[in-house]
């Protein structure tokens, strides 16, 4: 199998190599942690690095069971350390060694140590370990195959495809790097995904924080998929929960949430007031990591594509490198307004804008915005798909997608 070299994840490992911190990589279980990490340690080997020199250790690995005592990993990763050369150590999934941050601080601050981890659940990178390794380590947060992405392994295998074709593979087989091999077989699709699911369910949210309701879990999740896109509050799930006969409080609804966000399947966008530039701490916005495992939990009948879209959107706006928001004004809501270094971004999302009615709805919360950041519409149009309104942008999202 070809692996795709994922060149902005790639260039993050390349740029800090060798460099005197911690490499720190997380996201959800299977987008492609473990094999950026083969591809990583393959490019060491062809730049002249021995094998000697890489230790790599997978604690999900039962070759490996013995080293999830922190103690015992620590001596074994430092029994096996060449002098004076440069080591290289991967440690995939070490959310499951206790006390992890330990061992791996002692590793630190040895000569010609180059240490990368990886986790699929956020939490290991709270408490003790941001506090023991503070300004020592860089994040690189993993996504799933981006459009782009998805678009170049699908052609690169299969004959080629419209714009729209692809789009309409990507959000229902998944963006998940390995569900390609599976080659449109919706029934494969479904069962990889839901080895993903209950295996994020069971070990990175019910173990980890101790639920005994999975079936209310379950229904909260569902809840939640099918409904991104939509401002959200722990009230409204909980009422919706009662409303379906099964009562539950707040707290609990909000334990249930962080879990998702942890566990790197769901994602939120706080709401920013466009006026007075600052964040709104209530009723954010949610989105799914891949809109086929979505559809695996709540099924595709009335699947609001716009919704879909706007998922889409959003997480590759976090690919980008923006930090990115629900905007709220007294005159509309912006779907998103995104912020780097350079300032602010605003972006509609709308599935179609041909009718004048829509497009007008969509450009007025635009239009009110007084200040000179870049304003783009994005939608699925082929006709009249890209114009300019007062300086607002129009374009159209697939090709908007590929432009990175």
């Amino acid at each position: 199998m070809n692996l795709m070299e994922r060149k902005e994840y790639m260039n993050f490992l390349e740029r800090n190599k060798e460099r005197q911190i911690i490499k720190v990589v997380t996201g959800a279980r299977r987008s492609g942690k473990s094999t950026l990490f083969l591809m990583f340690q393959n490019k060491l080997l062809k730049e002249g690095v021995k094998k000697e020199q890489i230790q790599t250790i997978n604690f999900e690995d039962i070759a490996f069971e013995e080293l999830l005592e922190y103690h015992a990993l620590y001596r074994y990763i430092e029994e096996r350390l060449l002098p004076n050369k440069w080591n290289y150590i991967f440690l995939d999934e070490i959310q499951h060694v206790p006390n992890f941050e330990k061992a791996v601080d002692s590793l630190f601050i040895k000569n010609k140590v180059d240490i990368y981890i990886t986790g699929s659940n956020a939490y290991f990178m709270s408490g003790e370990l941001a506090t023991l390794l503070s300004g020592r380590f860089v994040e690189l947060r993993i996504l799933p195959f981006s459009f782009q992405e998805f678009c170049v392994a699908y052609k690169n295998n299969i004959e080629r495809f419209t714009l729209s074709e692809l789009y309409e593979k990507y959000i229902n087989e998944s963006s998940f790097p390995y569900a390609l091999q599976l080659k449109g077989n919706q029934q494969d699709i479904f069962e990889y995904l839901s080895g993903i699911y209950h295996t994020v369910l069971l070990k990175d949210i019910m173990t980890r924080m101790r639920i005994n309701d999975p079936k209310m879990l379950e229904s909260v999740i569902k809840y939640v998929f099918a409904n991104i896109g939509n401002l959200m509050s722990s009230r409204k799930i909980a009422n919706a929960m009662t409303s379906q006969g099964r009562k539950i409080d707040g707290k609990t609804i909000e334990r249930y949430i962080e879990g998702l966000l942890d566990s790197f399947l769901l994602y939120s966008a706080d709401r920013f007031d466009i006026k007075s530039k600052e964040l709104l701490k209530f009723n954010p916005k949610y989105y799914v990591v891949d809109p086929a495992l979505r559809f695996l939990l709540v099924g595709k009948k009335g699947r609001d594509t716009g919704h879909i879209l706007e998922n889409v959107i959003y997480l590759e706006l976090l690919r980008r490198g923006y930090q990115v928001y629900v905007g709220s004004d007294t005159e509309g809501e912006v779907d998103f307004v995104a912020q780097n270094t350079k300032g602010l971004n605003y972006f509609q999302v709308s599935e179609t804008t041909l009718s004048p009615e829509t497009l007008e709805r969509e450009l007025k919360p635009l239009k009110k915005i007084r200040d000179f950041y870049p304003k783009i519409l994005l939608t699925l149009d082929e006709v009249n798909s890209e114009a300019d309104y007062e300086g607002i942008r129009k374009v159209n999202a697939l090709k908007w997608l590929l432009d990175f």
